[in-house]
């Protein structure tokens, strides 16, 4: 019986001091937890400017199993929907090279989409989560985001829009991905509202997460960015367009 491919993309910009670490973390836990599947991961680039990119072309050269895509514009979005639209495979994931997301719930993700969701998500919010290290500043700003905004002005489900840890089908990629806009850091909050209310189905999994404290997310600039994403939603309403394949 032919195995399911599944795409990893992990977007990296300017990450040098972890890329090695955390690819090779990811490669032995692949090896040994996927063998069910042909699994491959992308180090998707998105305009590095240290020497993020001559490593991973290292990491692409030695390894069968990784590859490096380069790209001249910044952005988490746009590196993801680049890398799933280039891929064949049948199931394409993205995480966050810090693996703040213990990686234990990659088969559970990976086993939803199997049983008929269209969409798998970890949640850092999600009932039986476990969260470490988060500050409180971080936290509130999270449930604000998700709760008040997010579900009151979408009326959506879901819990946790942007923990970096999601998984979709390739129908997903070829129906819904093309009328996500967002390049940036709500690139997936966007396709969940979209996607759920569009009646694609959305699996949560409710993850041990841990803050790394070393991230580059610009916190007030990615809150103005995300709602002025969630200001055009409420506009242009797009779900209203997308037709789900079956």
């Amino acid at each position: 019986m032919k195995k399911k491919m599944v795409e990893i993309v992990v977007p990296v910009y300017n990450e040098e001091k972890e890329l090695d670490t955390n690819i090779t973390t990811l490669l032995n836990f692949c090896s040994k937890n996927l063998t069910k599947y042909d699994w491959h991961i992308t180090i998707a680039d998105n305009a590095s400017s240290d020497n993020t990119p001559i490593m991973a072309a290292r990491l692409s050269k030695k390894h069968s199993h990784v590859s490096h895509l380069r790209l001249e514009q910044k952005g988490r979005g746009r590196a993801v929907k680049i890398a799933w639209d280039k891929s064949h495979a049948d199931l394409c994931v993205y995480m966050d090279l810090d693996l703040s997301t213990d990686l234990k719930h990659l088969p559970s993700i990976l086993r939803a989409l199997e049983n008929g969701y269209d969409i798998a998500i970890g949640s850092r919010l999600a009932r039986g989560a476990r969260v470490e290290g988060r500050t409180l500043l971080r936290e509130v700003i999270s449930r604000t985001l998700n709760f008040l905004f997010i579900q009151s002005a979408f009326q959506t489900h879901f819990t946790d829009a942007q923990c970096g840890f999601k998984a979709v089908t390739k129908n997903v990629v070829s129906s819904l991905i093309p009328h996500i806009k967002d390049n940036d850091w709500f690139f997936d909050g966007e396709l969940l509202i979209v996607g759920e209310k569009s009646g694609y189905r959305i699996y949560e999994e409710p993850v041990h997460w841990v803050d790394n404290p070393g991230s580059t997310v610009r916190l007030y600039s990615t809150i103005l960015n995300d709602i002025q994403t969630m200001i055009r939603l409420l506009q242009t309403q797009p779900w209203k367009q997308v037709k789900k394949n079956t």
